[in-house]
């Protein structure tokens, strides 16, 4: 009953939805359920928007992160809710390894690179971030901006350094394996990032559970390690004082990726939903909001021209993704015994 009653509110929300912005004649409304997609993260505002503007899908906006979701996905196995499901690639690799989700090839599967998503379309990716430091420069009254991970341990970034619960949000987990890479760890062995974050306890950090952009943006978290996206957006769109730095020991750069729901309640509108966040304009909204599309002749120049040079970003490394989600519990684990 209460897995019902909630369906009903989510579609209540999207009726609502569609009242203040009917889709064209053309497009049959409809309404998906997006987990993990909230519109001040990636700017999935404009793509929600979009997506009912142009196919007449009304996809209500979700503030969950990568393990949320997936946490959801596994308690309404047998009586699914969501119909899509955006989150970091480690999660989208257990949730197909846990059979929460079901194969789709969606328009433009062949312009994914291998790698970047599943070969039987269980999960694939929709673009990619970079990790580094987002820096509210007003906000450090004075203090030098960050350049490395070894600076954030120093005592005059106390109470400014934010970073997301690396136990539950994807992009937490991808900052643990960035700074244990950078100190000289594997994924077979997180101590360099166990005594990193051991060590910048001393300095009161910052741990929300939720996306703290705006938290950035007001000053209230100086430093936050979060992607360049957010930090681009920052300083171009919302005109804010922010600087991204990729640190001089390195980091790493991870794909998002999106995935059909195991039984999902409404599929036509959900294939609807995928095919179009790959579709050239949907590549295009993220490319604008300095995502690096999947589709990479997606980018515009003008968009490029606004990235750090291309020497900043060779500090910056992929991973075996399969082998950082087998990783990704074992972390959570230590991080929750030794760490929190």
């Amino acid at each position: 009953m209460l897995i019902k009653t909630l369906r009903a509110a989510w579609l209540a929300l999207g009726l609502a939805m569609m009242m203040l912005g009917s889709p064209p004649a053309h497009a049959a409304a409809d309404t998906a359920i997006c987990y993990n997609c909230p519109p001040e993260w990636a700017d999935w505002g404009t793509q929600l928007q979009a997506i009912a503007a142009d196919i007449g899908v009304h996809v209500p906006p979700d503030s969950k992160n990568s393990g949320q979701s997936l946490s959801a996905l596994s308690a309404e196995r047998h009586n699914p809710m969501a119909d899509v499901v955006y989150y970091g690639v480690t999660f989208g690799i257990q949730a197909a390894e846990q059979g929460l989700v079901q194969p789709y090839k969606p328009a433009h599967w062949d312009a994914i690179p291998d790698g970047m998503k599943d070969p039987e379309g269980k999960w694939f990716a929709v673009h990619s971030g970079t990790l580094g430091f987002m820096v509210n420069v007003d906000a450090l009254h004075g203090v030098p901006v960050p350049q490395s991970w070894r600076d954030l341990l120093k005592p005059e970034y106390r109470t400014m350094v934010g970073y997301l619960d690396p136990g539950s949000a994807f992009v937490g987990y991808v900052a643990a394996v960035a700074v244990n890479r950078a100190l000289g760890g594997t994924l077979d062995d997180f101590t360099p990032a166990i005594e990193w974050f051991q060590k910048l306890q001393a300095n009161s950090p910052i741990v929300p559970r939720q996306t703290a952009y705006a938290r950035v943006l007001s000053g209230e978290i100086p430093i936050l390690l979060d992607y360049d996206f957010n930090a681009y957006r920052a300083r171009y769109q919302d005109h804010t004082n922010v600087r991204f730095v990729i640190p001089q020991e390195g980091t790493i750069s991870v794909p998002y990726v999106m995935s059909l729901v195991a039984d999902d309640p409404n599929p036509t509108a959900a294939r609807n939903v995928l095919d179009y966040v790959l579709s050239d304009k949907g590549q295009a909204i993220w490319a604008d909001a300095y995502l690096r599309p999947v589709r990479a002749n997606a980018i515009s120049q003008r968009a490029l021209r606004r990235f750090l040079p291309a020497s900043d970003y060779a500090r910056a490394d992929t991973v075996d993704y399969a082998k950082m989600a087998a990783a990704q519990r074992g972390f959570a684990k230590r991080y929750a015994a030794e760490v929190q």
